[in-house]
């Protein structure tokens, strides 16, 4: 682990009761969801400036957790990354908003309604980003129906020009 990160990691495990782990490299903390928010702003006042990613990952068929909701951290001053997940239960899914936080996050915690059903409690404006407001369903849920529509295209390999497009004629 990052000498400058093993601080933080452990501040988080102390009071956030976090479980830290590091994989080729990468360090996440595994937190309860009553913790996200006191450990992101502790991540903030840390150093750690940006949220570059929020998103979750379906475990689905499993149910407790069927979530984790992945917060990725990034100190551009200290040139770390940090990652903090979040296990999420399959039935009524929500965790609370770090919108006040992170501003950027207003519109990723929108995208994480959007596409799996978590909600953000307390988020100013939860509502459908990416989807159309009358979809039905989330797509990245991975017992989302999927429609097997045929391709509205075709491949039609005798059309094709061979030649090398910078080859001299």
């Amino acid at each position: 682990m990052e000498p400058k990160l093993q601080p933080i990691v452990a501040k988080l495990e102390k009071e956030c009761g976090g479980v830290a782990s590091e994989k080729h490299g990468d360090v996440s903390v595994v937190l309860p969801v009553e913790k996200i928010v006191a450990a992101c702003q502790q991540v903030h006042e840390q150093g750690f400036e940006l949220l570059s990613a929020l998103t979750a990952v379906d475990y689905w068929p499993q149910e407790a957790p069927r979530f984790h909701v992945l917060y990725q951290f990034t100190s551009v001053s200290m040139n770390l990354v940090l990652t903090l997940r979040v296990p999420v239960p399959g039935i009524n899914p929500c965790l609370p908003t770090v919108s006040h936080i992170y501003r950027n996050a207003n519109w990723r915690e929108r995208e994480l309604w959007d596409m799996f059903g978590i909600k953000s409690q307390g988020h100013p404006d939860l509502r459908r980003i990416l989807m159309p407001a009358d979809w039905e369903g989330h797509p990245l849920r991975k017992d989302y129906p999927l429609g097997y529509e045929e391709p509205q295209f075709s491949f039609n390999f005798e059309e094709i020009n061979l030649r090398k497009p910078y080859a001299k004629e």
